[in-house]
Formats: structure tokens, sequence, C-alpha cells
């Protein structure tokens, strides 16, 4: 809502100038990111650029203004330098606040498929509508939270809690965001992993009460939560946000050793960092720590329509006064400006939508005239064939007793549960009622700032009709939870050959959930369908992970994990449920038969004695998800990495191996210098694994052959993951087909990072390799020595 102010005054005033010509497609772009032009010359041009300023022009450079634009963030124009701004719009999942868009798969639902070619598709196809409504920005893609927590409010919109997957993820997301042209920024940096009390708030009598601190010792910030970010800067990412929290007692948007000594410094990144909104609580303190774009500008939300600001102003009178250096103001813009020239940003980038203003107003019920609405850029292509496609590829089949599935031709079928209505809370997933969601109404993604607001959607209900109206059968129903968990089935008769239950989980930005069961009375509603139908499948469509306490019951014979699909959501089901598509999704977490199992609380406090009492303590280190499971010798429910197909696939018993580098050093040479994403050695292919996978099932399908490292014993510091994923690759065969599995560990792959010496090093002694189909089906191993 603080957006309201500044958008009437925009309008009213007259506000931006209008958007133009429709790119005729993708094909348009003037620049190819990955090779039209290297950062030298783009950091040339940005030095040019800064030449050409004067100081209150410097200071706006690197402040948002809601006034200035459309979109949710906005660097201001300098027309004397025919410069036309910076338009910033949310999110990893679809272009929020705007009409005529595709609503795609979540984060979670991208890594659940475990294909890097789909996510790079999906960042493209996102990427190319956010270009052609003229913004220049995409806030995504989120590594943080990496979902510490269960029950973190944000899980959905990133990809999973292993860093190993999460960075594959970012670096194919990164890419296929910048190969359009299109900014990413990678976020959001770093402990962000709870919603509640994110940020600094005010108790009643009006006394600060200090954001979160999440408290992670050096190690663990190396291996775990910065991991993927080195993966995104690798792969160069035009920014990184840093994050609400405080991290180790100082807030993350001027702490001075994450943003300068470890993103700049040790990940060498060269990009910005931006601020998260209203995440900015100092000036020069912020400047100086590493903090290079302050979104949106306003100190507050309650001062949007004002100039007020920690940097504009601010960072004029700091440099006229000494406390801020010129130099540090001009890093500043050239970091901001050098990814602008390097993605060719400032040759021919499309103008901004003219519906922009009234959809933005319209959200945050702003009232403006009916003449006011004008038509938006339809931007959506034929993006809904690789949403249906990820939405399947991202669906993970749990269960499927004696082959219930792919359904073959049934006459009649039972539809259950309000997740398989279309949605009756209006088409805007971003406003949804709080923290419950609506009744009734499919999930395909979640709320806040990472949904977005659909122009279609198919839900589960409608394509099952469409399906059985092919075939002639009878599709009968009930979508009211209330009443299924009543027990009130009355109006089904006869008991339908399969009954389909659609269950659902929200979250959103801005709380945490309270439990890791699914909504809605879901138990009751499942297990009373379950006696009633002794053929029984359970969908889940689910912001994060679910225990499933219906899971043995033997009437229920099938269970997919769905995700958040994206707005085909219903096709994409029916895919896998008749058979079109052969589930090759993978879960990208562990499922826990107790949500005790591991669970590790969300900090919540009822009452306060100290303004920084909010303390969150990662005393668990690296062990969480199935680190902690295999630490603790828990059994899970499902696995990390488990998932059927309707085939069957084997692997060799032998895992060879092969060293590409012949006495390496135990730590990166000192002498070589920083790039793009930390040391290059770490990023030197050391060892090459191969294992051959085969298809002995009767249908084409796809499985993923999964890579797990366990370092010699004794010879890395207490805290170490009893083992972890260094290598995974999806393979379609066809029936009785054979292919080889090539692995390449990198130097940072096989080290771990040592708290002393401040450097990455390769453990002496025989490193442990595992080849499976899930971190617990493990069907090769073999051992290599580097030292």
């Amino acid at each position: 809502m603080y957006f309201k102010t500044g958008l009437l005054q925009a309008f009213l005033l007259g506000g931006v100038a209008s958007a133009s010509r429709l790119p005729a497609s993708i094909s348009e772009r003037t620049v190819d990111a990955s090779s039209a032009l290297n950062w030298k010359a783009a950091t040339d041009k940005a030095n040019a650029f800064i030449a050409q300023l004067n100081l209150s022009e410097k200071a706006a450079m690197v402040t948002g203004n809601s006034s200035a634009g459309y979109c949710i963030g906005n660097i201001a124009a300098i027309p004397r330098l025919n410069y036309t701004g910076i338009c910033t719009q949310d999110g990893p999942t679809a272009l929020n606040r705007a009409d005529l868009v595709s609503v795609f798969p979540a984060g979670l639902t991208a890594a659940a498929s475990w294909d890097e070619d789909l996510i790079y598709a999906r960042a493209y196809a996102l990427a190319s509508e956010f270009r052609e409504k003229g913004a220049q920005v995409l806030l995504g893609p989120s590594a943080g939270p990496i979902g510490r927590h269960s029950l973190g409010g944000r899980n959905w919109e990133g990809f999973s809690p292993d860093p190993y997957l999460t960075g594959r993820s970012m670096e194919a997301t990164v890419r296929g965001i910048q190969d359009t042209g299109v900014q990413a920024v990678s976020k959001h940096f770093i402990g962000n992993e709870q919603e509640t009390q994110r940020t600094m708030s005010f108790s009643k009598d009006g006394s600060v009460v200090e954001g979160i601190s999440a408290n992670i010792d050096d190690r663990t910030l190396h291996e775990l939560y910065l991991w993927p970010f080195a993966d995104a800067v690798k792969a160069g990412t035009a920014a990184v946000m840093c994050s609400y929290n405080r991290v180790n007692q100082t807030y993350s948007c001027e702490n001075d050793h994450l943003l300068n000594t470890v993103l700049k410094g040790e990940l060498g990144f060269d990009g910005y960092v931006m601020s998260d909104f209203f995440a900015v609580h100092s000036g020069v303190k912020a400047a100086t720590g590493g903090l290079d774009m302050n979104m949106p500008g306003a100190l507050d939300q309650t001062s949007t329509a004002s100039s007020n600001s920690f940097f504009g102003g601010n960072l004029t009178s700091a440099v006229n006064n000494g406390s801020l250096s010129v130099d540090r103001l001009d890093d500043m813009i050239r970091r901001v400006m050098t990814p602008f020239y390097l993605l060719g940003q400032d040759n021919g980038f499309p103008t901004q939508d003219p519906a922009s203003l009234a959809v933005l107003s319209t959200y945050y019920d702003v009232q403006i005239p009916i003449s006011a609405e004008v038509p938006a850029r339809d931007v959506r292509h034929d993006h809904a064939n690789i949403i249906r496609k990820l939405g399947a590829a991202g669906s993970v089949l749990l269960k499927n007793t004696n082959g219930t599935l792919p359904l073959v031709s049934p006459k009649h079928i039972g539809v259950f549960g309000n997740d398989a209505a279309d949605l009756t809370g209006g088409l805007d997933g971003a406003k949804k009622d709080g923290e419950t969601g609506t009744p009734l109404g499919t999930l395909d993604i979640g709320g806040g700032s990472g949904s977005g607001k659909h122009a279609t959607i198919v839900s589960p209900l409608d394509a099952i009709k469409a399906r059985a109206q092919k075939t002639g059968a009878r599709v009968s129903y009930i979508l009211a939870n209330d009443v299924l968990a009543a027990n009130d089935l009355h109006s089904i008769y006869p008991t339908p050959e399969v009954c389909i239950v659609f269950l659902k989980t929200w979250a959103s930005e801005g709380f945490d959930r309270t439990t890791l069961e699914a909504d809605w009375d879901s138990t009751k509603v499942v297990n009373n369908v379950a006696a009633r139908c002794p053929n029984t499948v359970v969908v889940t469509h689910s912001a994060g992970l679910n225990t499933m306490p219906w899971a043995s019951n033997p009437n229920v014979k099938a269970i997919i994990a769905a995700h958040l699909p994206g707005e085909q959501t219903g096709n994409s089901i029916v895919d896998i449920l008749w058979g079109d598509v052969n589930p090759s999704g993978k879960l990208p977490y562990t499922i826990p038969v107790n949500e005790t199992d591991c669970l590790i609380p969300i900090v919540n406090l009822t009452s306060i004695s100290s303004p920084t009492e909010w303390q969150a303590d990662f005393t668990e280190g690296q062990f969480i998800d199935y680190r902690a499971f295999d630490a603790k010798n828990v059994t899970p429910l499902y696995e990390f990495g488990f998932g059927l197909s309707y085939t069957t696939f084997d692997l060799g018993t032998s895992l060879s191996t092969k060293s590409l580098v012949k006495k390496p050093s135990a730590v990166p040479n000192k002498n070589t210098a920083i790039e793009m994403g930390g040391h290059p050695d770490l990023w030197a292919d050391l060892v090459k694994a191969s294992i051959q996978v085969s298809n002995t099932g009767k249908v084409g399908g796809a499985t993923v052959v999964q890579l797990y490292m366990t370092p010699p014993t004794g010879a890395t510091p207490d805290g170490t993951p009893v083992r972890t994923l260094r290598g995974f690759k999806k393979v379609y065969l066809k029936p009785g087909d054979k292919r080889t599995v090539d692995f390449l560990l990198k130097r940072r792959d096989l080290s771990y990072w040592d708290v002393t010496s401040q450097q990455w090093v390769l453990p002496s002694g025989d490193i442990t390799l595992q080849a499976g189909l899930s971190s617990r089906d493990l069907r090769a191993k073999t051992t290599v020595r580097l030292l």
C-alpha cells in the first residue's frame, strides 16, 4: 500500500510519457547479453556517462523515486543526457502488478523439475515479458530464503534448501533473464530465512524494535547460504538485493563485511547492490558499507510522495561535508550503469507499457477514471506451452500403488477439494486473504511481491472436464472442504472409479506458515473421501513441503506433489494423470513423517524486554533438510531427490572417475586475481565421474541421476554433512536405451571453507562419491584421492 500517494500524484500531474510501439518479437533485441558487449567496454561507457553528471544527478542515480515512473521501483530519467531512467519490477514468477502477462511456475516447481534447460527456458520467457513491458530490471531470482525453515513464507519463491541445486538453478535463471537483455537481481542477501519480524518495526509506545538478526557462523555462511549467490555472480547477475534482516547484529544493507568483504571482495561482484524496499536504515553508513542503490528511495512507506531519503540529498550533503567521497559515489553509479550498457539497454529498449500506471493504481485501490484504462500490451506469446511443460515436469509422483496411474479411460471420475475449483477471489494472486488464501479456488502461485495477476488460468476441474468430454466420461465433484470434512458425500453416486482429491497450502511474503499440514482440514478431507472411494489419488498444490498423515491409507493409491505450477495448472496435472507426460520430477526437499522431525522453529517472540531481542541463532550449522535427517539418522517419509515414474530405471554398478588435474594444490593460487564468482581456481574441473543409466521399463521417460560427495573421515572440521549433492543430470531414455552420464566436479565442490585461513581447502584422503536416484537410493560408490 505504500505506493498509493506517489501513484496518485503521478497520475494527477501527468506523470511519465506513455509507451509506444510493442516489439514484434523477442528477436528484436539489439544485444546478446552473453557475448555482444564485454564488461570492460560497458564500464568504459559508464565512466563516460558519469563524467557528464553533476552532484545532484549523481545522487539521483542511486536513489529510487516513486514519482519518476510507473514501476514498483524507478530511477529518474536525465533528459539532457538522453538517459531514460530505470524501471524495476517484481518478481521471480511473473511481472507483478501488470495486465496481460503470464504467471509462471514458482521457483520451487522449477527446482522440482531438476531440469536446467527448462529452468533456463522459464527465465528467458519470463524476462522477455519484462522487456516487452519496458522493464529493465527483474527482481529475481531468489536464493534467500534458501529454506532453513520448512515453514518459511517465501520458500516457494526460491528453489531448494540444498545449495548446489539452488546454485545451479540460480545460474540457469540469471543466464536466461539476461540473455533477453533484462537485468537479473539475485536476492535476498542474506539470511532472510523467516518473514516474522524480518525488519524493523515499532512497539505500541512508538519505540523501535529491530529486525531479527540471523547469527550465522563463517563456515555455514560460505558452504550453505552464500554458495548459490556465488553461482549467480559467476553467471553475471547485474545486481544483488540485500535483505531486510540483520546478520550478526548488523542490517544486511549496511553490513560492510557482507557487502564489501564477502560479496564484492571474495566473490568479485562488480554489479550493484540494491536494497530490498525500505530495508535502508542509514545514509553514509549504508553507502560506505556497500549499498549502491536505495529502493524505492523513500525513508519509509509514509513518505513515498516526498523526497525524504537516506540517500538523495543526504548523499549530496555527505559529499560536500567530506563524510562520503566522490569516488565512492561514482563507484555506486558505475556499478549501476555498467550492466545497463552491458545488456544494451541504452539502445532501442522498449518503452513502458502505457497501461502500467492504470494497472498499478488499481492494484493499490487508487480510483482512476475509466478513460484512463488504456489497453495493456499482451506479451504472453506462446509462453503457456513452457508453463504447461514445466508444471508437469515439476510435479513429483510420490506413491503409485499397483500402477494406479496413469489413468486408463475411467468412465466415472470424482473430483474433490477446494483446490480443484476455478479462482473465486479474483485473478490477482498477490492480494488474497491474508494468511489463509481464498477458501475456494485452485492455488497455482503464492502471494506477495513474488506473485502475479492472472490473465487466464486453467483449473484442475476444468481440465479434467475437458479431458472427460473427449472420452465420454462422467465427472462428479464436491469442492467445498467444509462439506467434505463433515463427511457429507451423499451427492456422490455411484462411487467413481477414481477419486482425485486436490489439496492446497497457501503462503505469502509477510508471514510464515504455522503448520506443515495442508490447509483447510486436509486430513479429514482425504480420509473421508478415501473411506468412500477405494481408488483415491491425492494431488497437492503447495507453497512448501507438507506432512502427509494420510499417505499410508491403503485407499490412497497415488500421491502427486504438484507444487505451484502456474496458470496452466489444470492442463499440467491432467498431462500427468492420464500419462500424456511421464512424471519425472524429484523432490527438492525432504518430506518428514512427523512435523517435529528435524524442524527448525520460526523465532516468534510474544514479548520483548530489549529492542534487539529478536535473534535467530543458526546453531544447526549446515544441517538443514536432508543433511539434518542424515546427521540424526531420521527416516523421512519421502527423501530429498525422490520421485517415481511410469517406467523404471537402473544404474550401472560401476562409478568410474578420472582426475583432470595432476597433483592439485590444497588451496587456490594466492597470486591469481579474483574474478566474477570468486577465485577462478574454484571453478576449475578437477574430477570427472561417469555412470551408466538405463530405462528398464516399458515406456519412455526421464530420470535424474544424482551424485553425492562425502569428504574423508577426520579431514574436515566438525559440522561437515554426511553427504552433499555435487552433481545431477536429467536424462530421457526410450525403453531399453542406455546412456553414460558424466559429472564434472569443480574444486569448490570438493573443498571446505577453512575459517582460520579464510580460504577453500581440499581435504586430504579418500573422498567418497555415490551415484543414485535419490539421496537415499544410492546404487554405486567409489573413492577419489586428490592430495
